[in-house]
């Protein structure tokens, strides 16, 4: 009988303590779609531990409007089927109404069309598609929303640069055709580069199984033009920039925030120039007391990927404050009409649900990457 009597005790305390700390039904539930294995594995690494720094400073004090927040964390691979796979995971299995995901463009548009079907809450760190908070019809989905600009302003940055603090007249552009993210880019550097007068002399597509890029560089080389724009993710473009130094091509190179990575070959990419979203040489206070906290728990410096991360939890969660509970529509309605100082800068939404923000132009240059410059919308 005594123990009988010991083992209720037991229980007791145990679904106590649960609840104080916010276990069981009294949490926040979210989910973390990232990239954690693949091609890509570092985005999903710094995406996670960005996130998760941002939910263990809310836990802290307290969670969310009383209550703690739960985190389930999948590898979504920055590939549609298994992003999908992964959101139909935690949304239908987990019960999760709120997701942090995913990073790749590719994989986001699948998320947001269903979590738009299912009412759930989704913020993408870093997917700079329009079409990941808008849909087919032009109409913008009502529970999604990013903490990134979007690739036509990254791609009007790149050639107002390469026009402007470069000097272009000509310019060369790979893409994948078969990459949202990649083709966004290409497609509005071309238009906004020929539309300040500089002319595009090579463009060329390959595909995402590609790893041998001789014949078009060979185009390249022969064309001799100012600039190489390569708006590819880093696994990608580290075997472009390689052969193209082999072939002794000397035009720039220049990308988007895809290269922000600590496997980028900064041999093979030096003198080259990437726009991306943070930069941890910004001086302001908000960025210097993340950088410190994330160096000290992560042992390295934080990138984009994590900046963004750390930024989307952080306006997700204020959101929820801001609602004073946890439902999607509510949470979007608070988004909608709120500004969120964060890391990446003050952010405000506009009716597609991408922020009003600011892009830095960073040089990888003697093995490091510097801050060179910030352009406003």
């Amino acid at each position: 009988m005594r123990s009988r009597v010991f083992v209720m005790l037991a229980l007791v305390v145990s679904m106590l303590v649960l609840s104080a700390c916010g276990g069981g039904g009294g949490a926040v539930k979210i989910a973390i779609l990232a990239p954690l294995s693949g091609d890509v594995a570092t985005f999903g690494q710094s995406t996670r531990d960005g996130a998760m720094l941002a939910v263990e400073e809310w836990n802290a004090k307290g969670g969310v409007n009383g209550k703690q927040i739960e985190v389930v964390v999948e590898d979504s691979q920055c590939a549609a089927e298994a992003a999908v796979s992964a959101a139909n995971k935690v949304i239908d299995q987990d019960g999760v109404k709120f997701i942090i995901g995913e990073v790749c463009s590719s994989a986001s548009i699948p998320v947001s069309e269903i979590a738009t079907a299912k009412t759930v809450f989704q913020i993408s760190p870093t997917s700079t598609n329009p079409s990941v908070t808008v849909g087919e019809d032009g109409t913008t989905k009502p529970t999604i929303f990013r903490a990134c600009f979007i690739d036509p302003f990254q791609g009007k940055v790149g050639a107002k640069f390469a026009l402007e603090n470069l000097g272009a007249k000509t310019a060369a552009v790979f893409l994948d055709q078969g990459n949202d993210y990649v083709r966004g880019l290409a497609e509005v550097f071309i238009a906004e580069f020929e539309a300040g007068g500089g002319q595009v002399l090579v463009k060329e597509t390959y595909t995402g199984d590609d790893s041998d890029f001789s014949a078009i560089l060979t185009k390249v080389k022969d064309a001799n033009p100012d600039v190489l724009y390569l708006p590819d993710y880093y696994s990608t473009v580290n075997l472009i920039a390689a052969q193209a130094k082999e072939k002794g091509i000397t035009a720039v190179m220049l990308g988007g925030d895809g290269w922000d990575s600590a496997d980028l070959d900064r041999t093979a990419l030096d003198g080259g120039y990437f726009t991306n979203h943070f930069s941890d040489q910004d001086t302001r206070a908000i960025v210097q007391d993340f950088v410190k906290k994330y160096s000290d728990k992560y042992g390295a410096a934080p990138d984009a990927l994590a900046a963004l991360a750390y930024d989307a939890a952080n306006i997700l969660f204020k959101g929820m404050e801001d609602a004073g509970k946890a439902d999607p529509t509510a949470v979007a309605a608070a988004l909608e009409k709120g500004t969120f100082d964060v890391v990446s800068g003050s952010v405000s939404y506009d009716a597609s649900h991408n922020p009003v923000k600011a892009a830095v132009v960073l040089q990888v240059k003697d093995g490091a990457v510097n801050y060179v410059a910030t352009v406003a919308p």
